[in-house]
């Protein structure tokens, strides 16, 4: 190892020594301007040539996924997946399988915690993502390291990642496990393969925008004497004059016509914008969700929705994996947490079918009024009085309502 990394293992043994105040960041690292250039097929071929390479970096390919997440339909479909995993419900167990509510209350309320979630999610659609804790005014928060910098293949974390020299391996840091996380899918992310299709969509908006600046406005044509100044002149203040369209002057002699070519309004662009939607659509959320409305039916995306929720699923137990075998025991050894704990998602209910089940069962059995005020958000004041039936009346509704109870208890319970 350099003498550079010498002095940084010893900088880093110093500072771990307390865990609750490191004395500065371990891994800092240099910000640098980024020019946007266009991007294409070859591009995205030389970034892969140099993150499989026998020495990898992964800056070119890290910028190109930055460039490829502008795209709208990307981010949306992104987002839409990670935001069920945002809102879902949490509890840590302890050994007996019990909820400890205050713990779970104080993980959830920590401005981290949305940020740990992030970044793992973020492996599965970036390929890998490195944080380290902070403990700055006695508040724990996170950094999410630059991917730029990384090169999670090798376990080298660059100052500059424009330069091969003097890499620390942060897995062998003390800080690593602890002060430093690392999620690494261990695969180039879904984002490259979404690339193609964002680039080739970007070329189609680009071809079918140049499409409407010439054809959309005709040009307009003057002949002219150009070569007296004076009629030059005026012809151009007329030119101008009359609106934003394009325009030009040719000499009375000269001559000026389009080339007969294919007609068309857009429709290849079109078509072709369409393809790489879908594409995105069915790599992120496994189905076109609500994007086709002419086609479209109400069973088409509630088949879309489902293939989405087991996505969704195993989001869940990927970010339950990396918080009980990573951010669980670190939070511990700071005693933000304590005792043996586990993290786990609550167990999700298909709430309109459990509503149909309870109303079909209010005229059967007493129900717990706290339970329907948690689960359905009912407002309930107390039982509400009806006039008093027969003698009669009482003895034939007691008994429908027996006959109802038998049959509701057959077809309920079997």
């Amino acid at each position: 190892m350099s003498f550079i990394n010498n002095i940084i293992r010893l900088v880093n043994q110093q500072t771990s020594k307390n865990k609750k105040s490191p004395a500065k960041r371990v891994l800092p690292y240099e910000l640098k301007a980024v020019s946007r250039v266009r991007q294409d097929i070859k591009s995205w071929n030389n970034a892969l040539d140099m993150a499989n390479a026998e020495e990898p970096k992964n800056y070119p390919l890290m910028q190109l996924y930055n460039e490829v997440l502008i795209d709208a339909l990307l981010t949306s479909q992104i987002e839409n997946r990670k935001q069920q995993i945002f809102s879902a419900q949490f509890s840590l167990l302890n050994q007996s399988g019990d909820k400890d509510i205050d713990q779970s209350k104080n993980l959830a309320s920590l401005p981290l915690f949305r940020k740990l979630l992030n970044a793992i999610l973020d492996s599965i659609y970036l390929g890998y993502s490195l944080i380290e804790l902070t403990n700055e005014d006695d508040r724990l928060d996170l950094i999410e390291i630059p991917r730029t910098n990384i090169v999670p293949k090798l376990g080298h974390f660059y100052t500059d990642y424009s330069e091969d020299s003097n890499p620390v391996l942060y897995r062998e840091l003390p800080q690593f496990g602890t002060w430093i996380m690392e999620f690494d899918s261990k695969e180039l992310g879904l984002l490259n393969k979404a690339v193609p299709h964002v680039l080739f969509k970007r070329f189609a908006q680009s071809c079918w925008s140049e499409l409407c600046e010439i054809y959309g406005i005709p040009p307009r044509v003057m002949k002219t004497n150009t070569q007296d100044t004076a009629m030059l002149n005026r012809a151009e203040s007329m030119m101008n004059d009359m609106g934003a369209a394009a325009w030009f002057i040719i000499d009375e002699t000269e001559s000026f016509e389009f080339a007969d070519g294919v007609s068309t309004n857009g429709d290849v662009y079109n078509n072709l914008i369409k393809l790489c939607n879908n594409e995105l659509s069915l790599l992120i959320s496994g189905a076109i969700i609500g994007q086709d409305t002419l086609h479209g039916s109400n069973n088409k995306d509630q088949s879309a929705q489902n293939m989405l929720w087991m996505l969704v699923q195993s989001d869940l137990n990927l970010v339950q994996q990396h918080m009980n075998t990573q951010v669980i025991p670190a939070l511990q050894s700071f005693g933000l947490i304590k005792g043996e704990l586990t993290f786990s998602f609550d167990p999700t209910e298909d709430t309109k079918q459990l509503w149909n089940i309870t109303k079909d069962a209010l005229p059967y059995y007493h129900l717990d009024i706290d339970w329907m005020k948690d689960k359905f958000g009912l407002e309930i004041t107390g039982d509400r009085k009806s006039p008093q039936p027969s003698h009669s009346e009482e003895g034939d509704k007691k008994k429908n309502k027996k006959e109802e109870k038998l049959q509701f208890d057959n077809d309920f319970f079997d």
